[in-house]
């Protein structure tokens, strides 16, 4: 039986690897990573939350939603992010508090329909009562009940609504302070958020503002003011970006005679 030898001579060459070298990515400078989606850099942008109610009385659209998509994704370096609001007693608080656990926003602006104002309205105050003049779109009506029982008589806005107004007048929209949100269901999201993150110690800043009815919807209304959403969305925008960039309002005349 033939054994084989060993061979003499230099060993041979180990085989070399001929498999193409793991890719790295490199940054593109070129290229605008959002805020919200970069890593390791130990912070996520703040977040403004925006919210707009459903139609209600039967009308077919509410313009405080329709602002709400047409705003930018972004705002004085905050995201947007929205919030769409059911008409309902009860449920519409429960809707954005919820999404304020949710985005944990830094502010929290709320938009709902006053159809009959020509003017965008920044409420200054809401009260803790519920007066219903309709039924909601659940069918309640409550009338001279309070909000929360154990409430304050009253919430202030916690935004700077006089430096907003301003913003809006200097953007070319008309607006206006209000020191009454109603009895409806607006008022009862701005007294319910302002109680609620009062309650929950939530550091958000929060507020309300009114809208008029759209242009589509006083067609088929007599001398009934009405505003293009796009314009809306232009005075909102400002807004949001005043109150993002302060906290104190100005000292200007914002008062009402009736």
């Amino acid at each position: 039986m033939l054994r084989r030898r060993g061979r003499k001579g230099p060993k041979p060459k180990a085989r070399e690897n001929t498999s193409p070298p793991a890719l790295r990515r490199r940054g593109r400078p070129d290229v605008r990573v959002p805020a919200e989606l970069r890593i390791g850099e130990g912070r996520t942008a703040e977040v403004v939350l925006v919210t707009g109610f459903d139609p209600f009385d039967r009308e077919k659209t509410n313009p405080s939603w329709t602002v709400c998509t047409l705003l930018p994704r972004t705002i004085a370096g905050l995201r947007v992010e929205t919030c769409r609001v059911p008409c309902q007693f009860r449920r519409a608080i429960e809707t954005v508090a919820e999404a304020i656990e949710r985005h944990r926003p830094a502010l929290v602006i709320c938009l709902g329909q006053a159809g009959g104002r020509a003017h965008l309205s920044v409420e200054r105050v809401a009260i803790n009562v519920d007066d219903a003049r309709i039924a909601d779109n659940a069918g309640s009506r409550p009338i001279d009940e309070p909000i929360a029982p154990d409430g304050p008589p009253a919430y202030f806005a916690t935004l700077p609504v006089k430096a907003m107004v301003a913003a809006m007048h200097a953007a070319g929209v008309p607006a206006e302070v209000s020191n009454s949100a109603g009895t409806y269901v607006c008022n009862h999201l701005m007294y319910g958020v302002l109680h609620y993150l009062a309650a929950s110690g939530h550091p958000a800043r929060a507020g309300f503002i009114h809208v008029p009815y759209s242009e589509e919807q006083v067609l088929d209304k007599v001398a009934i003011a009405g505003m293009a959403v796009g314009t809306m969305a232009r005075g909102v925008e400002a807004a949001i970006a005043t109150a993002a960039q302060r906290r104190e309002d100005v000292k200007l005349a914002g008062g009402a005679l009736d």
